[in-house]
């Protein structure tokens, strides 16, 4: 992630148009499942566990002969001569979450990864990665429901050219699909990948609410030892569609000495992405993941929407905004991708959040909103893109902040050629150009 510093314009420099807006780049850094940016939502660290019966229960597979589970030298270990599968308790259960295992050591025929059930274990979801002497075999998705399996397949990539199974195990929730990488020196490479909403649809309340996270171990005359487990929200592998969260009136916010804003981590595709807080001293490079927002139209489902702005309504003391319906992708039968209101009085830059959401009248290929208050006007403006033969950006205008949008004729239009136009606005993410005094409206040329 490149951070580009637009400098302050002096009263001298008022006149400056946008395609003179000039850039420069001051640091770049990349967030790849940052432990030290991650925020924690359980961990398992075999060096503090006292009773560990207690803390960390275990319980086999029904009709299995159970492991010898035990800690030892700041490890979690699973040993067995018979052919076990063992669950030990880890935490809770969120669909938006990282979960990742620390394997530091494993001999025989052995599977690696979590389990995601009710407590009777009558509703499941199990993904794990399959090995025999640290060499892949599999990556297995398996999902019961009323304890009879509905769904049990391979989900690996790569599956022709096996490698070595990773210290670190690094399994990426992302709503309605989810990604499993493996982790040695370097980079985390993907080994499993799939969609799984149509079988179990974890973006339902009920799951965040009810189910629990399980270690899902597995041995065969073999031995498995674990350094450490957790859950954690965290930054992912890649951001895009940066903005800033402001004020009513589109001032940036400055808020603890720090400068807010939005961006979207990104998944392996859509509807995969979640809504990422961010945050950074304007002074300095420090940038910092601060959590994520998910989206509730009061439907039972909690929707991974992305490309949102937020702002503070300081008149009414209300967190609201605008965001992109990109979850409808993943149920394309019943959803249309459209803009979303959205709303909370609750501070949503920090954790996990949840805001309101409801549709607007903003049907279609829509994307990357950005709103805000013109008290001269009295009016509210939205600045988005659409789909017209490729992105361009679109003017709107209401006397109410989440209803009655009128497209408007551009106040401003300037034909770009696609290069500048990506320079100026960060491909079709529109809020650089969105000033309190004026208007752009980008044409690209092909």
């Amino acid at each position: 992630m490149a951070l580009l510093i637009l400098s302050p314009v002096t009263q001298a420099q008022t006149k400056t148009t946008p395609e003179q807006i000039k850039f420069t780049r001051q640091g770049v850094k990349r967030l790849v499942f940052d432990r030290e940016q991650a925020v924690s939502l359980a961990t398992l660290k075999p060096e503090t566990i006292i009773g560990l019966a207690v803390m960390h229960p275990n319980q086999p597979e029904p009709g299995q002969t159970a492991a010898v589970v035990s800690t030892d030298q700041n490890m979690l270990i699973v040993q067995s001569h018979d052919e076990t599968q063992t669950a030990i308790w880890l935490g809770g259960f969120n669909p938006f979450a990282t979960y990742i295992i620390d394997l530091a050591f494993a001999t025989g025929e052995n599977f690696v990864g979590f389990e995601f059930t009710d407590a009777n274990r009558a509703e499941r979801m199990l993904v794990y990665a399959t090995f025999k002497d640290t060499l892949i075999t599999d990556v297995r998705l398996k999902v019961i429901r009323n304890k009879e399996i509905v769904a049990d397949r391979s989900i690996a990539v790569n599956n022709k050219e096996p490698g070595l199974i990773g210290h670190g195990i690094i399994l990426q929730m992302l709503g309605s699909g989810l990604v499993m990488y493996s982790q040695n020196k370097g980079l985390p490479k993907v080994i499993a990948q799939a969609d799984y909403n149509k079988q179990a649809d974890l973006r339902g309340k009920q799951y965040l609410n009810g189910f629990h996270t399980n270690l899902y171990l597995g041995t065969k005359n073999g031995e498995i030892k674990i350094s450490r487990a957790d859950i954690a929200l965290t930054a992912g592998m890649r951001l895009a569609d940066i903005r800033p969260v402001t004020y009513e009136d589109g001032e940036p916010m400055i808020d603890q000495g720090r400068l807010w804003y939005t961006m979207s981590i990104r998944g392996r595709g859509l509807p995969h992405a979640l809504q990422g807080v961010f945050s950074m001293n304007p002074s300095v490079f420090d940038i910092k993941f601060e959590g994520i927002v998910v989206f509730d139209r009061n439907d039972g489902i909690l929707r991974n929407e992305v490309a949102s702005h937020l702002f503070f309504d300081r008149k009414n003391k209300m967190w609201r905004g605008v965001t992109t319906g990109f979850s409808a992708y993943a149920n394309p039968e019943k959803e249309k991708k459209q803009l979303l209101i959205i709303e909370s009085k609750r501070d949503p830059r920090f954790g996990f959040s949840i805001m309101n959401a409801r549709p607007f009248q903003m049907v279609g290929d829509m994307e990357d909103p950005h709103m805000l208050y013109d008290a001269r006007a009295k009016k509210w403006r939205m600045i988005s893109c659409t789909n017209q033969n490729g992105y361009k950006a679109i003017l709107s205008e209401s006397d109410e902040w989440d209803r009655g949008t009128n497209k408007l004729p551009a106040l401003l239009h300037i034909t770009l050629p696609v290069h500048r136009c990506k320079e100026l606005m960060g491909s079709c993410t529109p809020f650089l150009a969105v000033m309190k005094t004026s208007y752009l409206y980008i044409h690209t040329l092909n």
